[in-house]
């Protein structure tokens, strides 16, 4: 299928409802999201028609960021806080032949220098056919669809114990929806970073613009725990879209650890999610921690290929708000070198 080829649509003239409606889409990939890491990345929005010839086979989703003067195409880029883009594809689309082509179309009328895919749908062996091992991201899943008690049974003993803990100490889990959510949640992950003497990779103004682009259109759970007292003491960040919701993020104080608020809140939106269809709940990752919801550990690949050798350094550079070690002109001089 050599014949794979892209055509860039402009945003007000994408059909997003139908998009929407492909059953491998993810709230990642939906114009919301994309607006949020526009603003939250000074990224521009890439949405392509896949075409097989001349007739469409679905399409593709990332945003084009710069950095040190270097154009990346991004599907996901790491630091969006962006779990998986990629493509929408017809049923029985090879999408190891969409991403091949994409490569090519990157590299050539989008005039990206590097490029990284992180697509649900690709399989480790069709990544590793697009050239050499791919790097990976691990997460787990809960199924959904599996009655509630079955759900409940499939935690450890610690998290049951928890959430039972919490409601009996008077712990309520509501739903929230205003901006001031943002200052509750950033505080708390502040507090949590800060026993590891580090600070978190994003401000408050990220969480600000997440709910400003996507709370709206109903793809967003937002969650706080409060005590008896009414005390907010626990936060949670659900984006959701279709058969699946996702763990965003979610903090506590650790003063009230004791109440279990953290464990309180996952299981609200996991039940939330069910109830609304939903039929996976991804945690965003994998660990411990997260691994104690007995989901089933997925391990998806994250391809990365660059025009000229040594730009792979670039995922790192992402991460950084300043650049001690130089790397920004090395990265130049990769680029003066390949050109």
């Amino acid at each position: 299928m050599t014949d794979v080829t892209f055509e860039r649509l402009e945003l007000d003239d994408v059909g997003w409802d139908a998009l929407d409606s492909f059953p491998d889409r993810s709230v990642f990939q939906t114009r919301e999201w994309l607006s949020f890491v526009a603003e939250a990345q000074n990224a521009e929005p890439v949405v392509c028609s896949v075409k097989l010839g001349a007739a469409p086979i679905g399409y593709f989703t990332g945003l084009v960021v710069r950095r040190f003067g270097v154009r990346i195409l991004g599907s996901p880029f790491p630091g969006w806080g962006t779990g998986y883009m990629g493509f929408n594809l017809l049923p029985g689309t090879p999408r190891r032949d969409a991403a091949e082509a994409l490569f090519r179309y990157a590299f050539g009328s989008l005039r990206c220098l590097h490029v990284e895919l992180r697509d649900r749908q690709l399989s480790l062996e069709d990544a590793r056919r697009l050239g050499g091992e791919p790097d990976r991201f691990t997460t787990s899943e809960v199924n959904l669809r599996q009655p509630e008690d079955e759900i409940w049974a499939s935690f450890k003993g610690s998290v049951r114990t928890a959430v039972r803990k919490a409601a009996k100490v008077g712990v309520v889990v509501e739903e929230a929806g205003d901006l001031g959510f943002a200052d509750d949640y950033q505080a708390q992950l502040e507090e949590v970073f800060a026993k590891q003497s580090l600070r978190p990779t994003y401000g408050v103004d990220r969480v600000r613009a997440l709910i400003t682009h996507v709370y709206p259109n109903g793809r967003l759970l937002l969650l706080r725990a409060r005590d008896p007292e009414g005390k907010c003491i626990g936060t949670g960040i659900f984006p959701t879209h279709g058969r699946t919701m996702y763990f965003w993020g979610g903090a506590s104080w650790r003063a009230h650890q004791g109440f279990n608020p953290n464990e309180a809140i996952i299981w609200h939106a996991m039940r939330h999610a069910k109830r609304r269809g939903a039929e996976a709940f991804d945690m965003g990752g994998g660990g411990e921690y997260k691994r104690k919801y007995g989901g089933e550990e997925l391990v998806v690949p994250h391809l990365v290929r660059s025009r000229f050798p040594g730009l792979r350094t670039m995922r790192d550079l992402a991460k950084r708000v300043r650049d001690p070690d130089g790397i920004g002109s090395r990265v130049k001089a990769v680029v003066r070198r390949g050109v």
